[in-house]
């Protein structure tokens, strides 16, 4: 006489209605290379709030993200954006070093990546990577949580690397090394205002 457990039982049986394949998990890519981007400067933004550190935000993007006519991203790639990278009272364009994800808001330091509820909607905040995949049913943005990255810098050219994992644990690598156009929106985005963006998204 023959005994099965139940747990083995029923996975023969969805193995054998599956022909004996079971679908893969969706796999995203971990460790983009971004070809493009620009920072922005948007000076001591939290001083009401006791912080007197500027801040500067960062937008990288792999080489099959474009902008159309309206200035709205297109295309299938990865995007990775940080919002509050914090940089010294003296600094204006982004200081080469190495940077760490945390909420402290010293120097050298990027607000980790939150949801936030506003008038009932919610909104990806600090430090984010979005997909825009071929299966747009796949396309998401993943909160960037941990981890670090190193900035070099000779002239306007940066060359970056990224250690960093995302709230789901998995590991997010990643590179740069182009040239960094830096945007000063301190004389245009009053302090603690929602900053706009220069891209929209596509989705």
């Amino acid at each position: 006489m023959k005994f099965y457990y139940p747990a083995i039982l029923a996975l023969t049986l969805l193995l054998a209605s599956c022909g004996g394949q079971m679908n893969p998990p969706y796999v995203y890519n971990t460790n983009p290379k971004y070809t493009w981007g620009y920072s922005e400067f948007y000076g001591a933004y939290y001083t009401n709030f006791g912080n007197k550190n500027n801040v500067i935000s960062l937008s990288l993007f792999t080489d099959s993200l474009k902008t159309n006519s309206l200035g709205n991203l297109t295309g299938i790639g990865q995007c990775v954006f940080l919002e509050d990278i914090f940089v010294s009272k003296t600094d204006t364009l982004l200081p080469a070093g190495t940077y760490t994800i945390n909420n402290s808001g010293q120097p050298f330091t990027v607000a980790p990546g939150k949801n936030d509820t506003i008038d009932n909607e919610v909104y990806q905040l600090g430090a984010v990577i979005s997909y825009y995949e071929g299966n747009t049913t796949m396309s998401t943005i993943k909160l960037i949580t941990e981890g670090s990255f190193t900035v070099a810098r000779i002239g306007n050219s940066y060359s970056l690397l990224f250690d960093l994992k995302t709230a789901d644990k998995k590991a997010l690598k990643g590179s740069f090394s182009a040239p960094l156009p830096h945007f000063n929106e301190a004389l245009v985005n009053p302090k603690a205002a929602i900053r706009r963006r220069l891209l929209h998204s596509i989705r």
